[in-house]
This record gives C-alpha cells, structure tokens and sequence, in this order.
C-alpha cells in the first residue's frame, strides 16, 4: 500500500489541522517534534506529511505531489488551481472584504477611478471586474495594507478581516464582504479516483469529527 501525502499549511492552520487529524487517530508525533525533517510520517497509517507555504499548497496537490491539503479558502481563491474542494473545516475562520475610509460607505459606485491595494490581486479583480463590471487598477502590497488608503496609495483595499479592530483603529470600515474565508481541506482529482476508498474514510471521519465537535 503506497502512502497518502498530505500537505499542511506552515502557520497558525498548522496546530489546528494536527490536532484535527489526531482526533480521527492518525499518529502526528513526528510533526509535533520540532524537526529538519522536511517529510514525517505516521507508519501505521502509511500517511506522509510536509509543511509548505500556504499559497504553494494547491500547487502541490494540483500537480500530485501531495493527494490531500490544508489551506486557507482565500490561497484557494487566489491560486485558482483545479483541484477537489472537499471539506470546510471551519477554523481559523475570518472575511475577505473590501474596505476604506469611512465617508466611502453606500459610494462605492459613486468612484470611477478606483485603485485597489491588496495582496490578492486575482480575488481583487475578479470582484471588482467580473461581479461589479468596473475596472480597477491593482496595486500589490504584501505589507499593512491598511496602510495605503490613509497614504493615499489606494482609495480602497481588499483584505482579510477577523475582528475589524485594526480597520477600526485607523478609521477604516468594511464596504463590502467579498467571502466567508476558512480552513479548507483539497484533494488530488486523480488521487481521489485512484485512491477514493482511503481518502473518502478520511473525509467521512473528520466530517463526523467536525459535526461532533458543532454539536458539543
């Protein structure tokens, strides 16, 4: 039986995707061990696990390197990779959105040169040009976005937001919500044929997982 590889995102999803995958009993001793090891893996349940950036990825498990991912709905987004959507894990839960100076809210349409910071240009265009019909012009920041309406880089940004205190704090308001962002877990197209029986108990234990733990 070949190992299922697994690719987990480097940060915060981290923690909560180990702890996630012990509850339906996979071994994540060797990723909790602080290692060099660039891939570890749980022998018993012939699994292997990597840590990647988290807008690489969809890019791994897109070209078959990885069967299975972890990742943010927002790298999803803005990767645009073609790849099997097959579960919301619900955490690290937050809203891609659009925002500004607070005199801007209800005028949105009333801008006609609009120039947007963020450091999602796909997700960015595709709002503003494919749902809205406006053209934009993009500035990509990989910094405080934050930073360029109150410069005058940008009238507008697109961004995460998870409480809204940094927004409140420098006199910003959310204009509008482009997506309700989350961890979510991807799969190989040809991985979930080829292996469809090992993935699909994955996906059917943490599903119940994750309904016991919405109930509790």
């Amino acid at each position: 039986m070949r190992y299922l590889t697994i690719a987990l995102s480097k940060g915060r999803l981290t923690d909560m995707s180990v702890e996630l995958f012990e509850a339906i009993g996979i071994d994540c001793t060797e990723l909790k061990n602080s290692s060099r090891k660039l891939i570890l893996s749980d022998e018993k349940s012939k699994i292997k696990f990597f840590l990647a950036k988290p807008s690489d990825v969809p890019t791994y498990v897109e070209y078959g390197a990885a069967d299975i991912g972890i990742v943010g709905k927002d790298t999803l987004l803005e990767e645009g990779r073609h790849l099997y959507e097959v579960l919301n894990l619900g955490f690290a839960a937050c809203r891609m959105v659009v925002a500004g100076p607070a005199e801007l809210s209800g005028k949105l349409d009333q801008l006609n040169n609009k120039r947007v910071a963020t450091k999602y240009p796909r997700i960015a265009r595709e709002y503003f040009e494919h749902k809205r019909k406006e053209s934009i012009e993009i500035i990509k920041l990989n910094g405080s976005i934050e930073l360029a309406p109150l410069v005058g880089l940008s009238e507008v940004i697109v961004d995460l937001v998870e409480s809204g205190r940094t927004l409140k704090e420098n006199g910003l308001v959310v204009l509008d919500t482009i997506a309700d962002i989350s961890a979510r877990m991807v799969v190989n197209r040809v991985s979930m044929k080829m292996e469809s029986e090992r993935i699909g108990t994955i996906i059917e234990k943490l599903r119940k997982e994750l309904e016991k733990r919405c109930e509790a």
